[in-house]
Protein backbone atom coordinates (compact mmCIF):
# COMPACT_ATOMS: atom_id res chain seq x y z
CA UNK A 1 0.00 0.00 0.00
CA UNK A 2 2.66 2.09 1.16
CA UNK A 3 4.66 1.31 -2.76
CA UNK A 4 1.43 2.65 -4.29
CA UNK A 5 1.28 5.86 -2.40
CA UNK A 6 4.41 6.29 -3.30
CA UNK A 7 3.83 5.57 -7.33
CA UNK A 8 0.70 7.94 -7.36
CA UNK A 9 3.17 10.37 -5.68
CA UNK A 10 5.40 10.38 -8.65
CA UNK A 11 2.69 9.97 -10.90
CA UNK A 12 1.20 13.32 -9.87
CA UNK A 13 4.90 14.48 -9.85
CA UNK A 14 5.77 13.71 -13.40
CA UNK A 15 2.24 15.08 -14.51
CA UNK A 16 3.31 18.60 -13.10
CA UNK A 17 6.88 18.28 -13.88
CA UNK A 18 6.27 17.79 -17.71
CA UNK A 19 3.32 20.90 -17.74
CA UNK A 20 6.49 23.01 -16.11
CA UNK A 21 8.91 21.64 -18.42
CA UNK A 22 6.28 22.59 -21.36
CA UNK A 23 6.65 26.24 -20.46
CA UNK A 24 2.95 27.43 -21.11
CA UNK A 25 2.60 31.13 -22.03
CA UNK A 26 2.24 32.64 -18.17
CA UNK A 27 0.39 35.54 -19.21
CA UNK A 28 -2.33 34.41 -21.32
CA UNK A 29 -3.15 31.80 -18.61
CA UNK A 30 -3.37 34.08 -15.68
CA UNK A 31 -5.51 36.59 -17.84
CA UNK A 32 -7.61 33.41 -18.83
CA UNK A 33 -8.08 32.29 -15.07
CA UNK A 34 -8.90 35.85 -13.96
CA UNK A 35 -11.93 36.35 -16.73
CA UNK A 36 -12.70 32.88 -14.56
CA UNK A 37 -12.87 34.57 -11.85
CA UNK A 38 -14.75 37.13 -12.91
CA UNK A 39 -17.22 35.01 -14.40
CA UNK A 40 -18.09 33.01 -11.55
CA UNK A 41 -18.17 35.98 -9.35
CA UNK A 42 -20.87 37.85 -11.87
CA UNK A 43 -22.73 34.56 -11.65
CA UNK A 44 -22.61 34.40 -8.00
CA UNK A 45 -24.50 37.86 -8.09
CA UNK A 46 -27.68 36.02 -10.15
CA UNK A 47 -28.98 34.44 -7.04
CA UNK A 48 -29.32 37.33 -5.22
CA UNK A 49 -30.26 39.26 -7.34
CA UNK A 50 -33.12 36.74 -7.90
CA UNK A 51 -33.50 36.58 -4.62
CA UNK A 52 -34.32 40.34 -4.59
CA UNK A 53 -36.99 39.86 -7.37
CA UNK A 54 -38.65 36.66 -5.58
CA UNK A 55 -38.85 37.94 -2.19
CA UNK A 56 -40.03 41.97 -3.54
CA UNK A 57 -41.34 41.21 -6.89
CA UNK A 58 -44.36 42.87 -8.37
CA UNK A 59 -45.30 44.03 -11.37
CA UNK A 60 -44.84 48.43 -10.16
CA UNK A 61 -41.54 47.30 -8.56
CA UNK A 62 -39.95 46.23 -12.13
CA UNK A 63 -37.85 49.07 -12.84
CA UNK A 64 -35.72 49.25 -16.23
CA UNK A 65 -32.67 49.56 -14.65
CA UNK A 66 -33.35 46.13 -12.85
CA UNK A 67 -34.23 44.64 -16.23
CA UNK A 68 -30.89 46.31 -17.54
CA UNK A 69 -28.73 45.70 -14.84
CA UNK A 70 -29.62 41.83 -14.75
CA UNK A 71 -29.09 41.76 -18.79
CA UNK A 72 -26.09 43.55 -17.93
CA UNK A 73 -24.54 40.86 -15.22
CA UNK A 74 -25.79 38.23 -18.00
CA UNK A 75 -24.06 39.92 -20.88
CA UNK A 76 -20.73 40.38 -18.81
CA UNK A 77 -20.42 36.69 -17.81
CA UNK A 78 -20.97 35.29 -21.23
CA UNK A 79 -18.26 37.62 -22.78
CA UNK A 80 -15.44 37.23 -19.51
CA UNK A 81 -16.27 33.47 -19.96
CA UNK A 82 -16.13 32.96 -23.76
CA UNK A 83 -12.77 34.98 -23.68
CA UNK A 84 -11.14 32.91 -20.40
CA UNK A 85 -12.66 29.61 -22.38
CA UNK A 86 -9.94 30.61 -25.66
CA UNK A 87 -7.65 31.84 -23.87
CA UNK A 88 -7.09 29.05 -21.91
CA UNK A 89 -8.02 26.60 -24.18
CA UNK A 90 -4.90 28.11 -26.63
CA UNK A 91 -2.34 27.80 -23.77
CA UNK A 92 -3.65 24.46 -23.23
CA UNK A 93 -3.06 24.07 -27.23
CA UNK A 94 0.73 25.89 -26.60
CA UNK A 95 1.53 23.17 -24.06
CA UNK A 96 0.46 20.24 -25.93
CA UNK A 97 2.61 21.95 -29.10
CA UNK A 98 5.74 22.77 -26.68
CA UNK A 99 5.77 19.14 -25.65
CA UNK A 100 5.39 17.34 -28.60
CA UNK A 101 8.67 19.44 -29.89
CA UNK A 102 10.25 18.28 -26.62
CA UNK A 103 9.07 14.61 -27.80
CA UNK A 104 10.45 14.99 -30.85
CA UNK A 105 13.66 16.88 -30.61
CA UNK A 106 14.18 13.97 -28.28
CA UNK A 107 13.58 11.03 -29.88
CA UNK A 108 15.55 12.53 -33.03
CA UNK A 109 18.89 12.32 -30.80
CA UNK A 110 18.25 9.46 -28.68
CA UNK A 111 20.86 6.46 -29.67
CA UNK A 112 20.46 3.55 -32.24
CA UNK A 113 20.24 1.40 -29.30
CA UNK A 114 17.11 3.08 -28.01
CA UNK A 115 15.62 2.23 -31.63
CA UNK A 116 17.04 -1.38 -31.49
CA UNK A 117 14.28 -1.98 -28.65
CA UNK A 118 11.04 -0.19 -29.68
CA UNK A 119 8.81 0.08 -32.89
CA UNK A 120 8.32 2.62 -34.71
CA UNK A 121 4.52 2.60 -34.18
CA UNK A 122 4.96 2.74 -30.53
CA UNK A 123 7.50 6.02 -30.95
CA UNK A 124 4.54 7.36 -33.33
CA UNK A 125 1.86 6.00 -30.49
CA UNK A 126 3.90 8.53 -28.15
CA UNK A 127 4.36 11.55 -29.82
CA UNK A 128 0.67 11.51 -31.79
CA UNK A 129 -1.54 9.66 -29.28
CA UNK A 130 -0.25 10.14 -26.17
CA UNK A 131 -0.07 13.97 -26.62
CA UNK A 132 -3.83 14.09 -27.78
CA UNK A 133 -5.04 13.12 -24.50
CA UNK A 134 -3.19 15.66 -22.35
CA UNK A 135 -4.34 18.10 -25.24
CA UNK A 136 -7.96 17.11 -24.07
CA UNK A 137 -7.35 17.24 -20.76
CA UNK A 138 -5.57 20.76 -20.72
CA UNK A 139 -7.58 22.51 -23.41
CA UNK A 140 -11.18 21.10 -22.51
CA UNK A 141 -11.40 19.69 -18.88
CA UNK A 142 -9.16 22.08 -17.27
CA UNK A 143 -10.99 25.36 -17.99
CA UNK A 144 -13.91 23.54 -15.83
CA UNK A 145 -11.74 22.64 -13.57
CA UNK A 146 -10.34 26.21 -12.63
CA UNK A 147 -13.89 27.71 -13.08
CA UNK A 148 -15.62 24.84 -11.18
CA UNK A 149 -13.43 25.09 -8.42
CA UNK A 150 -13.93 29.02 -7.70
CA UNK A 151 -17.85 28.29 -8.23
CA UNK A 152 -17.86 25.81 -5.80
CA UNK A 153 -16.25 27.40 -2.89
CA UNK A 154 -18.43 31.25 -3.73
CA UNK A 155 -21.37 29.42 -3.97
CA UNK A 156 -20.58 27.29 -0.81
CA UNK A 157 -19.47 30.57 1.24
CA UNK A 158 -22.99 32.02 0.33
CA UNK A 159 -25.02 29.12 1.34
CA UNK A 160 -23.41 29.35 4.90
CA UNK A 161 -24.57 32.70 4.95
CA UNK A 162 -27.99 32.40 3.45
CA UNK A 163 -28.41 28.72 5.52
CA UNK A 164 -25.61 27.38 7.33
CA UNK A 165 -27.68 24.51 8.82
CA UNK A 166 -29.19 23.52 5.78
CA UNK A 167 -26.06 23.87 3.63
CA UNK A 168 -24.38 21.43 6.70
CA UNK A 169 -26.85 18.74 5.93
CA UNK A 170 -26.42 19.11 2.40
CA UNK A 171 -23.06 18.47 2.10
CA UNK A 172 -23.05 15.50 4.61
CA UNK A 173 -23.26 13.47 1.71
CA UNK A 174 -19.90 14.40 0.04
CA UNK A 175 -17.74 11.76 2.04
CA UNK A 176 -20.12 8.97 0.68
CA UNK A 177 -19.01 10.13 -3.11
CA UNK A 178 -15.69 10.60 -2.31
CA UNK A 179 -15.45 7.06 -1.19
CA UNK A 180 -16.87 5.65 -4.21
CA UNK A 181 -15.12 7.43 -6.73
CA UNK A 182 -11.77 6.54 -5.42
CA UNK A 183 -11.53 3.11 -6.55
CA UNK A 184 -13.69 4.41 -9.78
CA UNK A 185 -11.07 6.45 -10.14
CA UNK A 186 -7.87 3.91 -9.63
CA UNK A 187 -9.27 1.73 -12.39
CA UNK A 188 -9.65 4.19 -14.70
CA UNK A 189 -6.24 4.95 -14.54
CA UNK A 190 -5.13 1.61 -14.77
CA UNK A 191 -7.61 0.89 -17.62
CA UNK A 192 -5.64 3.95 -19.25
CA UNK A 193 -2.52 2.76 -19.22
CA UNK A 194 -3.44 -0.84 -20.41
CA UNK A 195 -5.34 1.19 -23.41
CA UNK A 196 -2.42 3.45 -24.32
CA UNK A 197 -0.21 0.31 -24.49
CA UNK A 198 -2.46 -1.47 -27.03
CA UNK A 199 -2.82 1.39 -28.70
CA UNK A 200 0.54 1.91 -29.28
CA UNK A 201 0.96 -1.75 -30.56
CA UNK A 202 -1.87 -1.27 -32.62
CA UNK A 203 -0.11 1.57 -34.13
CA UNK A 204 2.82 -0.55 -34.82
CA UNK A 205 1.14 -3.61 -36.68
CA UNK A 206 -0.81 -1.08 -39.17
CA UNK A 207 2.52 1.02 -39.90
CA UNK A 208 4.72 -2.83 -40.39
CA UNK A 209 1.67 -3.93 -42.33
CA UNK A 210 1.02 -0.57 -44.57
CA UNK A 211 4.39 0.21 -44.86
CA UNK A 212 5.48 -3.64 -46.03
CA UNK A 213 2.02 -4.38 -48.04
CA UNK A 214 3.98 -5.79 -50.76
CA UNK A 215 5.63 -8.00 -48.90
CA UNK A 216 2.29 -8.76 -47.31
CA UNK A 217 0.89 -9.53 -51.03
CA UNK A 218 4.01 -11.45 -52.37
CA UNK A 219 3.72 -13.74 -49.33
CA UNK A 220 -0.43 -14.16 -49.63
CA UNK A 221 -0.24 -12.59 -46.01
CA UNK A 222 -4.05 -11.01 -46.14
CA UNK A 223 -5.50 -13.33 -43.84
CA UNK A 224 -2.86 -13.53 -41.34
CA UNK A 225 -2.31 -9.33 -41.16
CA UNK A 226 -6.27 -9.31 -41.00
CA UNK A 227 -6.00 -11.69 -38.28
CA UNK A 228 -3.25 -9.83 -36.24
CA UNK A 229 -5.31 -6.54 -37.20
CA UNK A 230 -8.38 -8.08 -35.64
CA UNK A 231 -7.03 -9.31 -32.28
CA UNK A 232 -5.81 -5.64 -31.99
CA UNK A 233 -8.99 -4.34 -32.75
CA UNK A 234 -11.15 -6.75 -30.38
CA UNK A 235 -8.34 -6.15 -27.48
CA UNK A 236 -9.04 -2.03 -28.09
CA UNK A 237 -12.70 -2.65 -27.98
CA UNK A 238 -12.71 -4.83 -24.67
CA UNK A 239 -10.95 -2.24 -23.62
CA UNK A 240 -13.25 0.31 -24.87
CA UNK A 241 -15.85 -1.31 -23.52
CA UNK A 242 -14.65 -1.77 -19.76
CA UNK A 243 -14.06 2.16 -20.28
CA UNK A 244 -17.99 2.32 -21.07
CA UNK A 245 -19.16 0.33 -17.99
CA UNK A 246 -17.22 2.85 -15.45
CA UNK A 247 -19.09 5.96 -16.78
CA UNK A 248 -21.84 3.68 -16.65
CA UNK A 249 -21.05 3.77 -13.15
CA UNK A 250 -20.20 7.17 -12.69
CA UNK A 251 -23.72 8.90 -14.48
CA UNK A 252 -26.01 6.59 -12.52
CA UNK A 253 -24.23 7.79 -9.18
CA UNK A 254 -23.73 11.23 -10.25
CA UNK A 255 -27.90 11.57 -11.12
CA UNK A 256 -29.11 9.75 -7.87
CA UNK A 257 -26.64 12.31 -5.46
CA UNK A 258 -28.25 14.83 -7.38
CA UNK A 259 -31.50 13.84 -7.37
CA UNK A 260 -31.15 13.08 -3.14
CA UNK A 261 -29.54 16.55 -2.93
CA UNK A 262 -32.76 18.01 -4.65
CA UNK A 263 -35.32 15.73 -2.72
CA UNK A 264 -33.07 17.01 0.70
CA UNK A 265 -33.52 20.33 0.23
CA UNK A 266 -36.72 21.36 -1.29
CA UNK A 267 -38.26 19.10 1.28
CA UNK A 268 -35.97 20.59 4.54
CA UNK A 269 -35.90 23.66 2.79
CA UNK A 270 -39.59 24.06 2.68
CA UNK A 271 -39.91 23.26 6.16
CA UNK A 272 -37.55 26.37 6.48
CA UNK A 273 -39.92 28.22 4.87
CA UNK A 274 -42.54 27.66 6.32
CA UNK A 275 -41.23 28.28 9.71
CA UNK A 276 -39.99 31.53 8.56
CA UNK A 277 -36.36 30.70 8.95
CA UNK A 278 -35.96 31.43 5.76
CA UNK A 279 -37.66 33.54 2.99
CA UNK A 280 -39.00 31.64 -0.34
CA UNK A 281 -36.62 33.93 -2.18
CA UNK A 282 -33.43 33.00 0.14
CA UNK A 283 -34.50 29.03 -0.77
CA UNK A 284 -35.02 29.99 -4.38
CA UNK A 285 -31.17 31.32 -4.40
CA UNK A 286 -30.10 28.17 -2.30
CA UNK A 287 -31.37 25.96 -5.05
CA UNK A 288 -29.84 28.12 -7.73
CA UNK A 289 -26.30 27.95 -5.90
CA UNK A 290 -26.54 24.63 -5.41
CA UNK A 291 -26.65 24.00 -9.53
CA UNK A 292 -23.61 26.36 -9.58
CA UNK A 293 -21.84 23.61 -7.11
CA UNK A 294 -23.48 20.53 -9.09
CA UNK A 295 -22.83 21.52 -12.58
CA UNK A 296 -19.05 22.20 -11.53
CA UNK A 297 -18.80 19.08 -9.44
CA UNK A 298 -19.83 16.49 -12.78
CA UNK A 299 -17.00 18.95 -14.57
CA UNK A 300 -14.45 18.21 -11.74
CA UNK A 301 -15.52 14.52 -11.67
CA UNK A 302 -14.82 13.95 -15.60
CA UNK A 303 -11.64 16.10 -14.96
CA UNK A 304 -10.36 13.79 -12.61
CA UNK A 305 -11.58 10.31 -14.89
CA UNK A 306 -9.16 12.50 -17.92
CA UNK A 307 -6.37 13.33 -15.21
CA UNK A 308 -6.27 9.58 -14.74
CA UNK A 309 -6.04 8.59 -18.42
CA UNK A 310 -3.15 11.41 -18.89
CA UNK A 311 -1.29 9.96 -15.92
CA UNK A 312 -0.69 6.51 -18.34
CA UNK A 313 -0.18 9.24 -21.19
CA UNK A 314 2.40 11.05 -19.29
CA UNK A 315 4.26 8.30 -17.58
CA UNK A 316 5.11 7.30 -21.29
CA UNK A 317 6.41 10.78 -22.19
CA UNK A 318 8.62 11.12 -19.18
CA UNK A 319 10.06 7.68 -19.78
CA UNK A 320 11.25 9.28 -22.71
CA UNK A 321 11.79 12.27 -21.96
CA UNK A 322 14.46 10.61 -19.30
CA UNK A 323 16.43 8.30 -21.53
CA UNK A 324 19.93 9.31 -21.98
CA UNK A 325 20.58 10.91 -25.54
CA UNK A 326 23.89 10.99 -27.84
CA UNK A 327 25.87 14.17 -26.47
CA UNK A 328 26.72 16.59 -29.64
CA UNK A 329 27.86 19.00 -27.76
CA UNK A 330 31.07 17.86 -25.71
CA UNK A 331 33.96 16.99 -27.52
CA UNK A 332 37.02 18.66 -29.88
CA UNK A 333 35.81 19.49 -33.51
CA UNK A 334 39.85 19.83 -34.66
CA UNK A 335 39.85 16.24 -36.71
CA UNK A 336 42.94 15.70 -38.87
CA UNK A 337 41.29 13.24 -41.56
CA UNK A 338 44.97 12.25 -42.80
CA UNK A 339 45.63 10.25 -39.81
CA UNK A 340 45.30 6.23 -39.98
CA UNK A 341 41.98 4.79 -37.73
CA UNK A 342 43.35 2.69 -35.04
CA UNK A 343 41.06 -0.55 -34.11
CA UNK A 344 42.69 -1.07 -30.85
CA UNK A 345 41.61 -4.50 -28.43
CA UNK A 346 38.16 -3.63 -29.59
CA UNK A 347 34.98 -5.59 -28.16
CA UNK A 348 31.77 -5.58 -28.28
CA UNK A 349 28.94 -6.91 -26.89
CA UNK A 350 24.69 -6.69 -27.01
CA UNK A 351 22.64 -8.47 -24.35
CA UNK A 352 25.31 -10.70 -22.82
CA UNK A 353 26.10 -11.97 -26.25
CA UNK A 354 29.38 -11.02 -27.33
CA UNK A 355 29.78 -9.87 -30.53
CA UNK A 356 33.27 -8.78 -31.50
CA UNK A 357 36.07 -9.48 -29.54
CA UNK A 358 39.26 -7.69 -29.12
CA UNK A 359 39.99 -6.60 -33.04
CA UNK A 360 42.95 -5.18 -33.09
CA UNK A 361 43.99 -3.31 -36.81
CA UNK A 362 44.92 -0.05 -38.79
CA UNK A 363 42.56 1.72 -41.49
CA UNK A 364 45.31 3.83 -43.72
CA UNK A 365 44.35 7.45 -44.76
CA UNK A 366 43.55 7.24 -48.87
CA UNK A 367 43.49 3.57 -48.66
CA UNK A 368 40.65 0.64 -49.29
CA UNK A 369 40.09 -1.85 -46.67
CA UNK A 370 37.54 -4.72 -46.90
CA UNK A 371 35.77 -6.32 -44.36
CA UNK A 372 34.95 -9.57 -45.12
CA UNK A 373 33.36 -12.51 -43.86
CA UNK A 374 30.59 -14.96 -43.73
CA UNK A 375 26.88 -13.51 -42.06
CA UNK A 376 26.85 -12.72 -38.21
CA UNK A 377 30.67 -12.49 -38.09
CA UNK A 378 30.01 -8.38 -37.18
CA UNK A 379 30.91 -6.47 -39.92
CA UNK A 380 28.08 -4.19 -39.37
CA UNK A 381 28.31 -4.04 -35.62
CA UNK A 382 32.01 -2.46 -36.56
CA UNK A 383 30.71 -0.34 -38.97
CA UNK A 384 27.76 1.05 -36.07
CA UNK A 385 31.12 1.34 -33.58
CA UNK A 386 33.16 3.56 -36.18
CA UNK A 387 30.08 5.84 -36.91
CA UNK A 388 29.24 5.91 -33.35
CA UNK A 389 25.96 4.40 -32.95
CA UNK A 390 26.78 2.29 -30.04
CA UNK A 391 29.61 2.51 -27.62
CA UNK A 392 32.07 -0.52 -27.20
CA UNK A 393 32.07 -2.85 -24.67
CA UNK A 394 35.80 -2.63 -23.90
CA UNK A 395 39.19 -1.17 -26.17
CA UNK A 396 38.60 1.72 -28.34
CA UNK A 397 38.22 3.35 -31.75
CA UNK A 398 41.20 6.30 -32.48
CA UNK A 399 42.26 8.49 -35.22
CA UNK A 400 45.43 8.93 -35.00
CA UNK A 401 46.01 8.74 -30.95
CA UNK A 402 42.69 10.48 -30.59
CA UNK A 403 39.88 8.14 -29.80
CA UNK A 404 36.81 9.00 -31.66
CA UNK A 405 34.82 9.52 -28.36
CA UNK A 406 36.36 12.61 -27.39
CA UNK A 407 35.55 14.27 -30.82
CA UNK A 408 32.68 16.19 -31.32
CA UNK A 409 29.62 13.60 -32.94
CA UNK A 410 28.29 16.15 -35.35
CA UNK A 411 31.74 16.86 -36.81
CA UNK A 412 32.77 13.63 -36.97
CA UNK A 413 29.38 12.16 -38.48
CA UNK A 414 30.44 15.09 -41.25
CA UNK A 415 33.53 13.56 -42.42
CA UNK A 416 31.69 9.97 -43.10
CA UNK A 417 29.99 8.64 -46.09
CA UNK A 418 27.47 5.98 -45.94
CA UNK A 419 26.19 3.79 -48.60
CA UNK A 420 23.96 0.75 -47.53
CA UNK A 421 23.10 -1.93 -49.35
CA UNK A 422 19.82 -1.01 -49.90
CA UNK A 423 20.21 2.84 -49.88
CA UNK A 424 17.51 4.18 -47.72
CA UNK A 425 15.51 7.37 -49.22
CA UNK A 426 12.78 9.62 -47.68
CA UNK A 427 9.48 10.69 -48.84
CA UNK A 428 10.47 13.99 -51.34
CA UNK A 429 11.90 14.31 -54.68
CA UNK A 430 15.23 13.19 -55.61
CA UNK A 431 17.04 16.79 -55.39
CA UNK A 432 15.40 16.45 -51.97
CA UNK A 433 16.90 12.93 -51.20
CA UNK A 434 20.65 13.82 -52.64
CA UNK A 435 20.38 17.22 -50.67
CA UNK A 436 19.20 15.63 -47.68
CA UNK A 437 21.08 16.47 -44.17
CA UNK A 438 23.42 19.52 -46.25
CA UNK A 439 22.42 22.64 -44.70
CA UNK A 440 23.79 24.99 -47.34
CA UNK A 441 21.66 25.77 -50.30
CA UNK A 442 23.44 23.53 -53.11
CA UNK A 443 23.37 24.93 -56.30
CA UNK A 444 22.34 23.69 -59.97
CA UNK A 445 26.04 23.34 -61.15
CA UNK A 446 27.08 21.02 -57.70
CA UNK A 447 23.71 19.07 -58.14
CA UNK A 448 24.80 18.10 -61.86
CA UNK A 449 28.29 17.01 -61.23
CA UNK A 450 27.77 14.96 -58.47
CA UNK A 451 24.61 13.32 -60.43
CA UNK A 452 26.95 13.09 -63.18
CA UNK A 453 29.65 11.25 -61.13
CA UNK A 454 27.09 8.91 -59.70
CA UNK A 455 25.23 8.13 -63.32
CA UNK A 456 22.19 9.65 -61.54
CA UNK A 457 22.03 11.67 -64.65
CA UNK A 458 21.18 8.95 -66.93
CA UNK A 459 17.79 8.01 -65.36
CA UNK A 460 16.99 11.53 -64.46
CA UNK A 461 17.21 12.98 -67.79
CA UNK A 462 14.13 10.59 -68.83
CA UNK A 463 12.12 11.66 -66.26
CA UNK A 464 9.30 14.57 -66.96
CA UNK A 465 10.28 15.88 -63.98
CA UNK A 466 14.31 15.96 -63.70
CA UNK A 467 15.63 16.38 -60.01
CA UNK A 468 11.62 17.30 -58.86
CA UNK A 469 10.15 13.77 -59.11
CA UNK A 470 8.90 12.32 -56.59
CA UNK A 471 10.59 8.94 -55.26
CA UNK A 472 7.59 7.68 -53.42
CA UNK A 473 7.48 5.73 -49.93
CA UNK A 474 11.12 4.66 -49.09
CA UNK A 475 11.87 4.89 -53.19
CA UNK A 476 9.66 2.42 -54.34
CA UNK A 477 9.14 4.60 -57.60
CA UNK A 478 12.41 4.02 -58.06
CA UNK A 479 15.10 0.55 -59.15
CA UNK A 480 17.62 -0.15 -57.03
CA UNK A 481 20.35 0.64 -58.62
CA UNK A 482 18.38 4.08 -59.08
CA UNK A 483 18.48 4.19 -55.26
CA UNK A 484 21.87 3.18 -54.78
CA UNK A 485 23.18 6.16 -57.80
CA UNK A 486 20.91 8.62 -55.52
CA UNK A 487 22.64 7.49 -52.25
CA UNK A 488 26.32 7.73 -54.08
CA UNK A 489 25.47 11.09 -55.12
CA UNK A 490 24.18 12.29 -51.79
CA UNK A 491 27.43 11.18 -50.47
CA UNK A 492 29.52 12.65 -53.07
CA UNK A 493 27.68 16.16 -52.20
CA UNK A 494 28.43 15.71 -48.64
CA UNK A 495 32.43 15.06 -49.50
CA UNK A 496 33.72 12.66 -46.81
CA UNK A 497 37.02 11.99 -45.60
CA UNK A 498 36.01 8.45 -44.76
CA UNK A 499 33.54 6.45 -47.03
CA UNK A 500 32.00 3.31 -45.72
CA UNK A 501 30.03 0.87 -47.85
CA UNK A 502 27.81 -1.22 -46.58
CA UNK A 503 27.55 -4.47 -49.21
CA UNK A 504 26.62 -1.56 -52.09
CA UNK A 505 25.95 -3.62 -55.23
CA UNK A 506 25.00 -6.78 -53.34
CA UNK A 507 21.47 -6.97 -54.33
CA UNK A 508 21.79 -5.49 -58.19
CA UNK A 509 21.37 -7.27 -61.46
CA UNK A 510 24.63 -7.24 -63.42
CA UNK A 511 24.09 -4.23 -65.51
CA UNK A 512 23.27 -1.82 -62.43
CA UNK A 513 26.07 -3.77 -60.47
CA UNK A 514 28.30 -2.74 -63.29
CA UNK A 515 27.20 1.28 -63.33
CA UNK A 516 27.04 1.74 -59.50
CA UNK A 517 30.30 0.09 -59.43
CA UNK A 518 32.15 3.09 -61.65
CA UNK A 519 29.97 5.35 -59.40
CA UNK A 520 31.56 3.62 -56.39
CA UNK A 521 34.69 4.14 -58.00
CA UNK A 522 34.23 8.07 -58.40
CA UNK A 523 33.34 8.02 -55.00
CA UNK A 524 36.26 6.38 -53.47
CA UNK A 525 39.15 8.15 -55.70
CA UNK A 526 41.16 10.13 -52.62
CA UNK A 527 39.14 9.19 -49.78
CA UNK A 528 39.61 6.57 -47.23
CA UNK A 529 37.28 3.87 -47.93
CA UNK A 530 35.79 0.78 -46.00
CA UNK A 531 33.83 -1.60 -47.53
CA UNK A 532 31.59 -4.53 -46.32
CA UNK A 533 31.39 -6.95 -49.42
CA UNK A 534 30.36 -10.40 -50.16
CA UNK A 535 31.17 -10.31 -53.87
CA UNK A 536 35.11 -10.54 -54.98
CA UNK A 537 35.01 -8.43 -57.91
CA UNK A 538 34.17 -5.46 -55.20
CA UNK A 539 37.41 -6.25 -52.61
CA UNK A 540 39.82 -8.18 -55.03
CA UNK A 541 42.09 -4.54 -55.56
CA UNK A 542 41.40 -3.69 -51.82
CA UNK A 543 44.78 -2.41 -50.23
CA UNK A 544 43.88 -4.15 -47.41
CA UNK A 545 41.53 -7.37 -46.78
CA UNK A 546 40.04 -8.47 -43.05
CA UNK A 547 38.77 -11.29 -42.67
CA UNK A 548 36.06 -11.75 -39.75
CA UNK A 549 34.96 -14.75 -38.37
CA UNK A 550 32.73 -15.11 -35.38
CA UNK A 551 33.01 -11.47 -33.91
CA UNK A 552 37.37 -12.55 -34.54
CA UNK A 553 39.85 -11.42 -36.97
CA UNK A 554 41.37 -14.60 -38.64
CA UNK A 555 43.34 -12.91 -41.01
CA UNK A 556 44.77 -9.63 -42.53
CA UNK A 557 46.25 -9.25 -46.22
CA UNK A 558 45.71 -9.02 -49.71
CA UNK A 559 43.82 -10.42 -51.57
CA UNK A 560 46.82 -12.67 -53.16
CA UNK A 561 47.96 -13.08 -49.42
CA UNK A 562 44.94 -14.17 -47.96
CA UNK A 563 44.22 -16.72 -50.93
CA UNK A 564 47.58 -18.54 -49.72
CA UNK A 565 46.94 -19.11 -46.43
CA UNK A 566 43.63 -18.25 -45.16
CA UNK A 567 41.16 -21.47 -46.66
CA UNK A 568 38.34 -20.16 -45.48
CA UNK A 569 38.94 -16.95 -47.71
CA UNK A 570 40.65 -18.96 -50.51
CA UNK A 571 36.85 -21.03 -49.80
CA UNK A 572 35.28 -17.51 -50.51
CA UNK A 573 37.37 -16.87 -53.49
CA UNK A 574 36.39 -20.10 -55.23
CA UNK A 575 32.64 -19.92 -54.06
CA UNK A 576 32.53 -16.21 -56.17
CA UNK A 577 35.09 -17.25 -58.78
CA UNK A 578 32.96 -20.85 -59.99
CA UNK A 579 29.48 -18.20 -59.25
CA UNK A 580 31.02 -15.88 -61.89
CA UNK A 581 31.88 -18.66 -64.23
CA UNK A 582 28.11 -20.15 -64.52
CA UNK A 583 26.88 -16.91 -64.74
Amino acid sequence: MKEEKNINKNDWKNFIALIKSANPPKVLFIVGVLLSVTTTLVGLLLPLLTKKFVDGFSISSLSAGQIALFAGVLLLQAISSATAIYLLSRVGNQVVANVRHRLWKKMIVLPISYYDNSQTGENVSRVTNDTAILKGLITEHITNFLTGIISIIGSFVLLLILDWKMTLVTFSIIPVIVLIFIPIGRQMSKLSKLTQDETAKFTSLISQVFSEIRLVKVSNAESTEMTNGSKGINKLLSFGIKEGKLHALIGPIVSFVLMLVLVVIIGYGGVRVSSGAITAGALVAYILYLFQIIFPVTQITHFFTELQKTKGATERMINILELEEEDYQNGTEDIDTNLPIHINQLSFAYKDEEILKELNFSINPGKVTAIVGPSGSGKTTLFSLIERFYSPTDGEISIGTNPINNLKLESWRKHIGYVAQESPLIIGTIRENICYGIERKVTEQELANVSKMAYVDQFVGELPLGFDTEVGERGIKLSGGQRQRIGIARALLRNPKLLMLDEATSNLDSRSELVVQNALSNLMQGRTTLIIAHRLSTVIDADQIVFLDKGEITGIGTHDELYIYHPMYKEFADQQLRVNSTV
